[in-house]
């Protein structure tokens, strides 16, 4: 077994589907930068999540999302084409939708910390 993390964006809306067993599985795929510079170019990695978890997360695994995926790697040739896949054991979504912050922003009272100072404290 070969173990990986990646972090990079979802390039798909993630797809939930049952196997003809019953067997929930989620299907995404991952684009993560290689290189730097002129030179960077993107790898996509194929990723699959089983088990209930996956039906959990399908609503929030949306394209362009940030993404930290941990788990079991490996690759495999097809008519010329390298093909990169991961079993996933553990998912971390990574920030959150620009709309939700713009729609729901934090009030500004202008205070930075709870309560009134105290005047015997010393903040240094």
């Amino acid at each position: 077994m070969k173990n990986i993390t990646i972090a990079g964006r979802l390039t798909r809306d993630a797809e939930f589907r049952r196997t003809p067993n019953g067997e929930p599985v989620l299907g995404f795929s991952v684009a993560v930068d290689d290189g730097f510079g002129e030179r960077k170019t993107p790898l996509f990695f194929d990723c699959s999540l089983w088990g209930k978890r996956g039906e959990a997360l399908t609503p929030h695994l949306k394209k362009g999302g940030s993404v930290t995926v941990s788990g079991d790697f490996s690759r495999r040739e097809h008519e010329g084409k390298t093909y990169l896949t991961v079993r996933a054991n553990e998912i971390t979504l990574q920030g959150g939708k620009q709309e939700a912050r713009k729609a729901d922003p934090e009030p500004d009272d202008g205070s930075y910390g709870a309560g009134d100072p105290n005047p015997d404290e010393v903040p240094f």
